[in-house]
């Protein structure tokens, strides 16, 4: 009887917090369960992925607010740093270049600055560096114009030349180059809850363009006067990378969901991704999202969510050689959850996950495999951290 009595005394003791809870806040917490169950297995918190072996080397420190990278001919990466608005070159003997001349003006105002950068894939030929950024608009109330620029690189004497605009006041941030040679830009959907859905803004759409900024003719919308003629897929809140599935060719791209719901998903000539219609996550004041649905008939699911937020960002699919065992992997870069995330998949499922770099505290915003086989990954401080403390690190062997 005795032991009868302690052991209900213990249940009576474990279930007490939780009723305490669910009273002062039900309704947060119903919708937390809620948009933490999957469409299908494997859709979140899949098993954890056996440890990866692995060293880590500082390449460059004390950069401002890091954006993107992209390697350039003879071992050289160049960099983008958001919050100068500056691109500049690491040469191969670690030496960290002043900035690159020729940009255009650029805005300052709120959340802005120089994004993404990318090389043209005929860059080899052409020397052209396409670039997102923010441009003055000269108007108070909305200061910032997003613009898609492309201008020649003089290595020698550190300068964009030819500087010419390709996408004006559409879409901005994050690009990627698709294997047949189109463009694609995303556009977020910002504080307009509306605008994923609305097919007359460039708002929550990834466009598909051609390099120059013409519009290709076979854009899923190319022919419906109704709809701009760039728009690829819609349905977007913020896109935060892109990849090329090495083996089908497929784009994927990661995706912040607000609190909670970040995003993996396969994107589709035509798909319509939810937002803000559907998602697994809630507004950050914890109310739903739409109507708290997480499934609609012609919305795509994403392949992945992460619940909690991880804040990812850079993304790619690793095919080198120095690490065998992660080929066909994919990484993902995150900000508020301090790690790399490795996805292992079977076909387009993810089964197991490992998270990189937990130890080290940082935001990581950028990641790219190297011509090596190595990782290279931007960390991107708050403006409060440490100096020096945005880095550029090299993961090996």
């Amino acid at each position: 009887m005795k032991q009868i009595y302690l052991m209900a005394l213990f249940a009576l003791a474990a279930w007490r917090p939780a009723m305490a809870q669910d009273s002062e806040n039900p309704p947060t917490l119903k919708l937390d369960r809620i948009m933490s169950q999957p469409a299908f297995n494997g859709q979140t918190r899949v098993p954890a992925a056996p440890a990866s072996e692995f060293r880590v080397e500082t390449l460059a420190d004390g950069l401002s607010a890091p954006w993107a990278l992209a390697f350039l001919p003879g071992n050289e990466i160049l960099i983008s740093e958001n919050s100068t608005g500056a691109m500049r070159i690491l040469d191969a003997g670690g030496h960290l270049s002043g900035p690159l001349t020729g940009l255009p003006e650029l805005s300052h105002e709120g959340w802005s600055g120089l994004f993404d950068v990318a090389l043209d894939p005929d860059f080899s030929d052409n020397l052209l560096v396409y670039f997102s950024y923010t441009a003055p608009s000269g108007n108070a109330e909305a200061p910032n114009t997003p613009r898609v620029a492309r201008g020649k690189l003089n290595r020698n004497a550190l300068r964009l030349e030819d500087v010419e605009v390709v996408v004006d006041g559409k879409a901005w941030q994050e690009l990627h180059f698709t294997p047949d040679g189109h463009l694609l830009v995303a556009g977020t959907a910002g504080a307009g809850e509306g605008d994923g859905q609305d097919m007359t803004s460039y708002s929550g759409k990834i466009l598909r363009i051609n390099s120059d900024g013409t519009i290709p003719r076979d854009n899923p919308w190319s022919t419906n006067e109704d709809v701009p003629s760039e728009i690829f897929s819609l349905g977007h809140r913020d896109i935060s990378g892109f990849a090329t599935h090495p083996e089908t060719g497929e784009i994927w791209a990661t995706e912040h969901g607000p609190r909670g719901g970040d995003e993996l998903n396969i994107i589709k000539s035509g798909g319509n991704y939810g937002w803000p219609v559907i998602s697994y996550g809630t507004q950050y004041s914890g109310e739903p999202v739409g109507q708290g649905e997480t499934q609609q008939d012609g919305m795509e699911q994403p392949r992945y969510f992460w619940r909690p937020s991880i804040a990812p960002s850079g993304l790619i699919f690793y095919t080198g050689e120095m690490f065998p065992e992660w080929q066909g992997n994919v990484f993902v870069a995150s900000l508020s959850g301090q790690h790399i995330s490795r996805l292992v998949l079977d076909g387009d499922r993810v089964i197991a996950e490992e998270r990189l770099l937990v130890d080290r505290n940082q935001r990581i915003r950028e990641l790219r495999q190297g011509p090596d086989g190595a990782l290279y990954a931007l960390t991107n401080e708050e403006s409060d951290a440490p100096k020096g403390f945005s880095q550029l690190l090299r993961i090996s062997k």
